[in-house]
């Protein structure tokens, strides 16, 4: 019997930890299966964040290394300044890693249009450490550490980070997409593939944003979890392309 669908060879055999509905596996998937499509997998060098992803290094089927805790894109500058044009490099971070003690690291990587991509994963809240309120948090939600809900008058508003970096002049493309379906799964996939082709063309900062679950942290079963990021963290992030100059566009 022939095949239909087989597993990517830009992952590797070992399970992961990830609970179950989360949709960093999905995420996962994808990223490896444009990185096996482009034929970019045995010049490629992942930065694994610090936060749920922390083991990405287990899985991707490439060389990957690990960054200090929102460190990644400054990882990620120095890798490929330091390797060939040929080589890709690109960060995998959650909203905790980048968007708070990373936010600097990433304003500056876009701002200096470093040839690097960076995937993005937001749940909009802490994962790994026990569900405390993070910089996407959506107001009025509730967090370990905003028990009554987010409240703007006493912990701000949530930041937008692809709308933020689309203000600098540096960065060539920006998109923000969702997994909750398999319409928007395949959007997700052409967004990565849109970046990873950019950073082969030498095209410069390639910035995609995934809206992510966490059922752990958000106390929802897996398939509520995707109605929430569905109703909920897609009205408060619309998922568009936020910034796109790049010469040509990939299938």
């Amino acid at each position: 019997m022939k095949p239909v669908f087989t597993k990517t060879a830009g992952l590797t055999d070992k399970p992961t930890h990830y609970c179950p509905g989360c949709t960093h596996g999905i995420i996962h998937r994808l990223t490896a299966e444009v990185l096996e499509e482009l034929s970019l997998i045995g010049q490629t060098v992942g930065v694994a964040s610090v936060g749920c992803s922390v083991l990405a290094y287990d899985y991707f089927n490439s060389d990957m290394t690990q960054a200090a805790h929102g460190r990644a894109p400054a990882v990620a500058t120095g890798l490929k300044r330091a390797l060939s044009d040929d080589k890709i490099v690109f960060t995998y971070q959650g909203d905790g890693d980048l968007a708070s003690i990373g936010i600097g690291e990433v304003i500056h990587a876009a701002a200096r249009n470093e040839n690097i991509t960076v995937i993005f994963v937001n749940n909009a809240i802490y994962g790994m450490t026990g569900g405390q309120m993070a910089p996407t948090t959506l107001s009025g939600q509730k967090t370990a550490t905003t028990p009554e809900g987010r409240s703007p008058e006493s912990e701000g508003s949530p930041i937008r980070v692809a709308e933020m970096l689309a203000t600098l002049d540096g960065p060539r493309y920006i998109e923000r997409v969702s997994v909750h379906d398999q319409k928007h799964m395949l959007q997700a996939k052409k967004a990565l593939k849109r970046a990873f082709q950019a950073q082969k063309d030498l095209a410069g900062f390639t910035f995609v944003e995934l809206l992510s679950t966490c059922p752990t942290n958000w106390g929802l079963s897996p398939q509520d979890s995707l109605n929430w990021l569905s109703s909920h963290l897609s009205a408060a992030y619309p998922p568009r392309v936020f910034k796109n100059t790049l010469d040509r566009e990939v299938q």
